[in-house]
């Protein structure tokens, strides 16, 4: 049987118990099974992470599978955990508040951007793995020079997060983009017709809005008006900051 999670996900700690495998040792290790489950995620979404298909890919029997992971379950956290501890950590030296929080932003949206799959594996027990920790006590270093209570730093993070993911989500390429735009000259009209006098701030807002970001919506100028809201909001719990950073 394979080690309890904490112990896979810390595996390559020195601390870490070695595995007690009887039998002859394993031409495959649990790194390898995480790495070729994040490739199959990266490519073909997060369904099609089976343990049948990874032992396709990896040339091994779906029992050889189960004794590295003990489910699929903690194979999503090992995956989360693995993408985790590869994200970009910028120096934050010499970098104001402002700069560091948007940094961290920035490098929490390229990796969802490289692993689209990842807001899907909501398991708190990712929380307990090193590329994760090592993650969070990076971003945790970026909001520092607020000096914010332990309680409000930490909820701090979470709501830059929250922002990434769900603009994240916004910003993934629409396979049925170019149809609004095929279809507008005819659907246009015909919407006014439906609107009628029924719904005028959504007539005027939606027109204005509509004509200045050039169709229904512009993630990438979201993206920017949130993000810049966010920081506004920061500066609000720490009113000094930009003076002390």
């Amino acid at each position: 049987m394979p080690r309890p999670l904490i112990d896979l996900l810390w595996r390559d700690h020195p601390a870490a118990p070695a595995g007690g495998r009887r039998g002859p040792r394993s031409r495959i290790s649990t790194g390898a099974v995480v790495d070729a489950a994040v490739r199959l995620a990266d490519a073909d979404g997060l369904a099609a992470v089976t343990v049948r298909r990874l032992a396709a890919e990896l040339e091994v029997s779906t029992m050889s599978v189960y004794t590295h992971v003990n489910s699929r379950d903690d194979l999503l956290v090992l995956m989360a955990d693995a993408a985790h501890a590869r994200i970009d950590q910028p120096s934050w030296r010499g970098l104001d508040w402002r700069a560091r929080v948007r940094g961290m932003a920035e490098a929490n949206l390229d990796l969802l951007r490289a692993h689209p799959w990842l807001p899907d594996v909501a398991d708190d027990r990712t929380a307990l793995g090193p590329g994760t920790i090592a993650k969070y006590d990076h971003e945790l270093d970026a909001l520092a020079p607020l000096g914010l209570p332990p309680a409000t730093w930490d909820a701090a993070i979470t709501f830059v997060l929250d922002f990434v993911r769900s603009s994240a989500r916004a910003l993934r390429p629409d396979p049925r983009a170019g149809e609004l735009a095929e279809h507008w000259p005819e659907w246009g009209p015909r919407l006014g017709v439906y609107l009628g006098e029924d719904y005028p701030l959504a007539r005027r807002v939606g027109a204005a809005a509509g004509e200045a970001m050039g169709g229904v919506a512009d993630p990438a100028l979201a993206w920017d008006f949130g993000l810049a809201r966010i920081l506004d909001g920061l500066a609000a719990l720490a009113p000094g900051a930009d003076q002390r950073s």
